[in-house]
């Protein structure tokens, strides 16, 4: 968890304000999450593993493949439709895959208090709730100088009124996207040890 840890400090600033993570955790965030999930009853672990019909196996598989496929890319000169493909795939991935498949699952089991429940509520509230709904139904554009992206979706369920439009820097993007892979390798490969 170690390397995971410093990965995400990266991001201490937005774990601070943004989700307000005690400073002390930001320097460990995946070890915490790893630990939160750790002390969870059988019962807890065996709820989230058997909750979904995918194999935990199948799932730690995709997300390698998938950062097998990032990590090729990003050796590769870059070229718009090669950075496109992979905006397209980290999207979905960290927003669309895992909201029901893990956040959803791990904000109801784990307890009030914990560093992993915010970290999923965060996930799954506006912005990125209205990111992750704008991403699955192509609601979304590159900004004009691709700095970000923008984006259309209603701030809670559909009305009659038209969506609202939102707008993502590229830095901000890249820490959701962070945040969310770190909770799904290290809920995953916690509960594949936990079996």
């Amino acid at each position: 968890m170690e390397h995971l840890d410093k990965q995400i400090y990266y991001w201490k600033d937005h774990l601070i304000e943004e989700l307000k993570i005690p400073p002390e955790f930001c320097s460990r965030l995946a070890s915490t999450i790893k630990n939160e999930i750790d002390i969870l009853s059988p019962f807890e672990k065996n709820k989230l593993i058997d909750s979904n019909p995918i194999d935990l196996n199948i799932r730690i598989e995709e997300l390698q493949a998938f950062q097998v496929m990032m990590d090729t890319f990003n050796k590769m000169k870059p070229r718009p439709e090669i950075v496109r493909t992979q905006v397209l795939s980290q999207n979905y991935i960290c927003f669309v895959y895992l909201k029901d498949t893990l956040f959803e699952l791990l904000k109801k089991t784990m307890p009030t208090n914990s560093v992993t429940k915010k970290c999923c509520k965060y996930l799954l509230d506006n912005p990125v709730r209205a990111f992750r709904n704008s991403i699955a139904h192509g609601n979304w554009k590159y900004n004009n100088d691709f700095s970000g992206i923008e984006f259309w979706a209603f701030k809670g369920e559909p009305n009659e009124n038209p969506m609202d439009k939102w707008t993502v820097s590229q830095t901000d993007l890249s820490f959701w996207q962070a945040l969310s892979r770190l909770i799904a390798y290290v809920t995953f490969l916690t509960l594949k040890k936990s079996k």
